[in-house]
């Protein structure tokens, strides 16, 4: 089985012939790249295999895993293929990796934090946890995708209180609607715009690193 998506891969230190690893699936914002993300899991690469996942199409002087035609509104099918190409990456990734099946995170920071909770609500049990960093669920996913949810997914979601590209009020209905499906929740709100700061930083590794022991 081979991938069409070009990733960075960290492996565990000091990894042990036939140990299997809990694996974290980097997705980047708008415009971003792969190498961007990085810094988002410095600390982590002791626990996890991480593949930090540049998205399929050009955007400005980066990549994109969507295109929008408004608002809060992505094309419906470039969205779908997306998700689509995304999923099978990390079967793929699952498939050719020394990586432990019941533990995938999945981490996204904008449009990553779009597809990464797009992700999480269809792939059922393949997903344990999700931090998404200043995103939103789209509509569409909500009423007409399958929502398929794993048995012990948990979620971390943060936002900017003075988010000027995805409102704070977005990030609050992620909240509403996972906690309304009956999913564990952490929600942190910071006084920023639409970036990660430093305390995010730290609060999304300390949640990752917890919920590895549950």
């Amino acid at each position: 089985m081979e991938t069409e998506m070009i990733y960075e891969l960290r492996r565990p230190k000091n990894m042990i012939p036939g140990k299997k690893y809990p694996a974290l699936f980097v997705m980047h914002g708008i415009g971003s790249n792969e190498k961007n993300m990085l810094s988002f899991v410095n600390g982590l690469e002791d626990s996890f295999f991480i593949f930090s996942v540049r998205g399929h199409l050009t955007q400005g002087p980066g990549f994109a895993y969507f295109t929008i035609q408004g608002y809060g509104k992505p094309h419906r099918e470039v969205f779908d293929d997306g998700i689509n190409k995304l999923a099978k990456f990390i079967d793929y990734a699952s498939i050719n990796y020394e990586i432990d099946p019941e533990q995938l995170y999945l981490m996204g920071f904008s449009q990553g934090a779009i597809v990464s909770m797009t992700l999480a609500l269809t792939l059922g049990n393949k997903i344990k946890g999700v931090v998404a960093l200043s995103g939103y669920i789209p509509q569409f996913v909500k009423e007409e995708y399958t929502i398929n949810l794993g048995k012990h997914l948990s979620v971390f979601i943060s936002h900017g209180e003075y988010d000027q590209v995805l409102p704070y009020e977005w990030g609050k209905e992620n909240v509403d609607y996972f906690t309304k499906l009956g999913v564990p929740v952490t929600f942190k709100s910071y006084p920023e715009g639409h970036t990660v700061s430093e305390k995010n930083f730290q609060d999304f590794q300390s949640w990752i690193l917890n919920d590895l022991l549950r």
